[in-house]
């Protein structure tokens, strides 16, 4: 009953799917099913999405009347528990771009009062391995996941540029920016590719189809803070990359400066267990998706 109402107050099967965290087709065979076993159609679907029949609507009423009622039954229930509130786990990876969970934070505490946020920095990877062994909850990554075990939705895209010595910045830096080319007999201050191999092979085939010699992979688990990153750059003779709006407090001797033509774009995705239910879960992923695509 809740699947049918989120369909009809969203008016599309893909919308309620990706507010109740499950899958398109799942969502398609509950109505099916729901049909049947009343015996009556309940939905019109159509390109532009769905609408209640007749029948649709007396059950929609008669749905929200139920699934109060059930709240409000859990809530009272819930009294008598001494558990406290839940703890939702967040995954999130270095650099996240600054206020994208601020505002749906603030959101979850006002409409979750009970439930506790436990942020854990973790590269995509672990994030992954920890989704599927369920150690976090939710995770925020640089790829989208593989299999039909997780879902997820694109959050927010960065067109990356360029961080370099101010004096190299100005050498080569022209109205628009600067031309990846450019960059060639510079290192690359990066990161391990095994913290994010799908992300990691897609940015330095972009950079090397540009002259770019990377040099050798990172160490696994060397993770650069953003005060190294600095420092490594502000010596001279490298580069690192970053979002326009990076939050880490730059020295007058780096410069940030876009890329010409904006080539190299950072996705965010947010990810969760295709089978969890949880609507403390589901309104933080909501609020997120809405706020990235402000």
């Amino acid at each position: 009953m809740r699947a049918f109402v989120a369909v009809i107050e969203e008016g599309s099967l893909s919308a309620a799917a990706r507010r109740l965290h499950v899958s398109q087709p799942a969502l398609s065979q509950t109505m099916n099913a729901l049909e049947r076993q009343l015996g009556v159609q309940l939905l019109v679907r159509s390109s532009t999405g769905v609408q209640a029949t007749e029948a649709g609507m007396t059950l929609l009423a008669e749905a929200r009347a139920v699934l109060a009622r059930h709240d409000q039954a859990m809530t009272a229930v819930a009294r008598h528990s001494g558990a406290g509130g839940r703890v939702l786990r967040l995954g999130i990876p270095l650099e996240l771009p600054a206020g994208l969970l601020s505002r749906p934070l603030a959101d979850l505490a006002a409409n979750y009062p009970d439930t506790r946020v436990q942020a854990l920095h973790m590269s995509t990877a672990a994030q992954f391995a920890a989704l599927r062994a369920g150690e976090i909850d939710v995770g925020l990554v640089r790829e989208h996941p593989i299999g039909q075990d997780l879902d997820a939705v694109l959050v927010v895209e960065e067109r990356l540029g360029v961080l370099l010595a101010t004096d190299q910045a100005a050498k080569i830096a022209g109205p628009k920016g600067i031309r990846l080319d450019a960059l060639a007999g510079l290192d690359w201050v990066g990161f391990p590719r095994a913290g994010s191999p799908a992300w990691y092979d897609e940015l330095t085939a972009i950079l090397r189809s540009h002259g770019l010699d990377l040099g050798p992979t990172p160490p696994e688990g060397q993770e650069l803070i953003a005060e190294v990153k600095l420092a490594a750059v502000a010596a001279g003779g490298a580069f690192a990359l970053a979002p326009p709006n990076w939050s880490a407090p730059m020295p007058e001797s780096v410069t940030w400066a876009p890329l010409v033509g904006h080539p190299l774009v950072r996705r965010t995705w947010a990810v969760w267990p295709a089978s969890s239910r949880r609507r403390d879960l589901g309104h933080l992923i909501a609020t997120i998706e809405h706020l990235g695509s402000e």
